[in-house]
């Protein structure tokens, strides 16, 4: 449906981690990813266990719910010169996510102005349990 913001994003697989906005207006977003058992981090992280990493989780949140917000909000005014950038996190890990798991992230936007958007961000799992959740930061210039 918002294959267009999708197609902006400034990443490409296999560090995209968005599959699908389900929602978006000037208040927040919504999207969903599946972390696929074949992801190369999960090889490693960690022996005969693998977990998705907390960094990982964040970048989903980030992609998901600061940077398409940002794009949307951005309008005709976001292009292929437009840069992101994180400039803060802080996040509280509350359960794993392991591989091919299906999350929704999000968002609510706490402010946009000067070209920084701050967010509330929160991802849940197919249980609809809160995996993580806090405030993450980006600017887009």
């Amino acid at each position: 449906m918002y294959k267009n913001i999708i197609d902006k994003l400034p990443y490409s697989k296999p560090f995209l981690f968005v599959d699908e906005l389900i929602s978006i207006d000037e208040n927040g977003a919504e999207g969903t990813f599946t972390f696929s058992a074949d992801l190369d981090f999960y090889k490693g992280h960690f022996k005969d266990n693998p977990v998705t990493p907390g960094v990982i989780l964040t970048e989903t949140m980030a992609q998901i719910g600061v940077v398409c917000l940002g794009i949307y909000l951005l309008g005709n005014d976001f292009n292929g010169e437009s840069k992101v950038a994180l400039t803060s996190s802080e996040i509280e890990y509350l359960k794993p996510v392991f591989p091919n798991e299906k999350v929704t992230v999000v968002s609510e936007k706490m402010y946009f102005r000067f070209g920084k958007l701050k967010c509330k961000v929160k991802m849940f799992n197919a249980a609809d349990e809160e995996v993580c959740r806090g405030t993450i930061a980006g600017m887009i210039v």
